[in-house]
């Protein structure tokens, strides 16, 4: 499974909601994990360390500092579903072409040789920013021996 954060709260305790590329909105209390990982007991104590949390660049978890972080897969596959914010559609294409793309085993940098699109405009896009043309869509999704199509719903 491939997600992505793109937000991440921090609530009253020790508990916080992260929102995904898809939309979902999790909540989780990090209390969960204070007797498997004693380190994170840190959080509980020092209120100032655990709301100096913040996502890591690529959206796979929350870094506290070089010691304390936790992975976004474990808040996405064992926190509460609280609600979904709405995508934009090119969240929604950064995600497909991301998961896409790691399915088929091909970092950025492979796919960016194989597309001639830079890295950095592709990582753009699976973070769901900028403003991609179609064609640059299709030149990627191409490179990654797919096609693309259109619905109107």
């Amino acid at each position: 499974m491939f997600v992505k954060a793109i937000n991440v709260r921090f609530l009253e305790g020790t508990s916080l909601e992260m929102t995904f590329q898809d939309g979902k909105i999790v909540r989780y209390d990090m209390a969960r994990m204070f007797s498997k990982f004693p380190q994170l007991g840190e959080l509980k104590t020092n209120r100032a360390l655990f709301e100096r949390g913040r996502l890591d660049p690529g959206g796979y978890g929350v870094i506290w500092n070089d010691d304390l972080d936790f992975d976004a897969m474990s808040i996405y596959e064992c926190g509460e579903v609280v609600g979904y914010s709405e995508t934009t559609i090119n969240q929604q294409i950064g995600l497909l072409l991301a998961k896409t793309r790691e399915e088929m085993n091909l970092t950025q940098v492979e796919l960016s040789k194989k597309s001639h699109i830079d890295q950095g405009d592709i990582s753009k896009i699976e973070k769901g920013l900028g403003n991609p043309t179609i064609a640059k869509i299709s030149k990627l999704f191409k490179a990654l021996g797919k096609s693309i199509s259109l619905t109107l719903l």
